[in-house]
């Protein structure tokens, strides 16, 4: 894992065998919510996914780097991480699920003052959501070796191709 990702927890795996399986069980609790959140629109996954990082740090940090490493939810901790930010399509699932939930609330509830508070706290989610930042694009490393060695003509790169 690169240092960008490394975490300082790393220091702090408890050493009691007890409070090591209590922090691996909510750790695998959590990614299971996790995984969960990612097909049913109220539950949410990142959270559920900083969790299990975080509780595998005091557990085992092999699966908090395993975690940090995949393909799929590594991305959205590393970004969550290094920027605190949220990638677009992430945030417009995310209100897109808010409001589906929130209509289905305001559709189904028996008393006026359920839609009215869970709607002041998903609106109150969702700006929250809306002013993070979305995370930098990465370096092109390769292309601005690439463009260095010929002194950035790029136009003698595709006629030589």
């Amino acid at each position: 894992m690169d240092n960008q990702t490394a975490l300082a927890e790393d220091a702090d795996v408890c050493a009691s065998p007890l409070r090591r399986r209590l922090w691996l069980a909510l750790g695998y609790a959590a990614v299971g919510l996790g995984i969960a959140g990612t097909v049913l629109p109220l539950l949410p996954t990142t959270p559920f996914l900083l969790l299990a990082a975080g509780a595998f740090a005091k557990s085992s940090p092999v699966l908090r780097d395993r975690l940090y490493r995949d393909p799929r939810f590594g991305p959205l901790l590393r970004d969550w991480q290094a920027e605190g930010a949220i990638p677009r399509k992430a945030k417009a699932a995310a209100l897109v699920g808010m409001s589906v939930s929130w209509a289905i609330v305001a559709l189904t509830a028996s008393r006026p003052l359920v839609p009215i508070l869970s709607g002041i706290c998903m609106a109150a989610v969702a700006v929250y959501i809306v002013t993070r930042p979305t995370p930098s694009p990465p370096a092109p490393e390769d292309a601005a070796s690439d463009a260095a060695e010929d002194g950035g003509n790029v136009s003698a790169l595709r006629n030589e191709a």
